[in-house]
């Protein structure tokens, strides 16, 4: 029992005086960059799921 209290003193030392935590300004950008690179990943990962369904249609269509 006396580990887990030295881990959680240590843990709140370690988050209130070690950590540097970024400004509201620079989670804001963060959080806009996510977005943005989320939503181009996604845009890529639709443009390959489109292309390997034509694709497998056209094959498809030329067995029959």
């Amino acid at each position: 029992m006396a580990n887990v209290v030295e881990f959680l003193k240590e843990s709140y030392v370690e988050m209130t005086q070690k950590v540097t935590w970024p400004t509201w300004l620079e989670l804001q950008n963060s959080a806009v960059l996510v977005l943005v690179a989320s939503f181009i990943i996604s845009l890529l990962i639709l443009a390959m799921d489109e292309t390997a369904g034509t694709a497998l249609k056209y094959f498809y269509n030329s067995l029959a």
